[in-house]
């Protein structure tokens, strides 16, 4: 090949390449432009009120002796469970979790017990309910037991029923459609400022479902309140057009 085919053949490769580097850069400047992007939260709340509670309450008997112990605990329970129909719960709201029995002369600081109070057995029972207004009300009146010589452990007595909220799937729906109305509002706002329009769905998350305190009380255990919130929030990518 002469020396001017050769430059002739080199000219054209390089023409090429130029023309090839520009179309791709064209191409990736209007792929950008074709799909510009905006991820936007949506958020649902609901008010709720909680449609089960536990109550645990814990009592506790001495004795000189295991029979003695025991007879005292029996009495107790009685009078607890009395108390809990009186106030309208079923026995089969009603459940002994555990008994426990302890031995002080066998423990480590046996010396000094006195004798009358040896054992020590403890009982956990469980209210279960979904009226938890009535299982409310009846805690606050765990003072009657008092009067009834029943003896309640120290961090039982302070613990009071615990309330949670089961429902979130019948309000699941409802509030995910509401989170994404709401998420595609802010879309649409942020495209009318910036001079676009929504397009299609990229991608979405639908995040966390929370149930939290209706009203935040500070050093109050969450547990403890009835009224809930439950909380919804999505993140949508929208794809934008011109």
């Amino acid at each position: 090949m002469s020396s001017l085919s050769r430059v002739i053949a080199g000219g054209l490769v390089g023409l090429g390449v130029a023309a090839g580097g520009l179309l791709a850069g064209q191409s990736l400047v209007e792929s950008r432009l074709g799909y510009r992007v905006v991820t936007v939260k949506g958020l649902s709340e609901r008010e709720v009120k909680a449609n089960l509670g536990f109550w645990p309450i814990r009592f506790v008997t001495t004795g000189p002796s295991l029979e003695d112990a025991r007879g005292k605990l029996e009495t107790s329970e009685q009078a607890v469970k009395r108390f809990l129909t009186t106030n309208g719960f079923a026995e089969a709201d009603l459940q002994v979790q555990n008994i426990q029995v302890e031995d002080r002369l066998a423990g480590y600081n046996a010396q000094g017990t006195p004798e009358d109070s040896r054992f020590v057995l403890t009982e956990d029972l469980l209210v279960r309910s979904s009226e938890v207004d009535k299982l409310q009300n009846s805690a606050r009146m765990i003072g009657d037991l008092l009067k009834s010589g029943v003896v309640f452990s120290a961090d039982a007595y302070n613990a009071g029923p615990s309330f949670i909220f089961t429902q979130v799937n019948d309000l699941k729906g409802e509030m995910l459609t509401e989170a994404t109305k709401r998420a595609k509002e802010a879309a649409e706002k942020f495209a009318a400022e910036s001079g676009a329009k929504v397009g299609d769905i990229q991608s979405a998350n639908q995040g966390v479902i929370e149930i939290t305190p209706a009203i935040e009380i500070p050093n109050d255990r969450p547990e403890k309140q009835v009224m809930k919130k439950v909380r919804v929030v999505t993140t949508i990518t929208y794809f934008l057009k011109e």
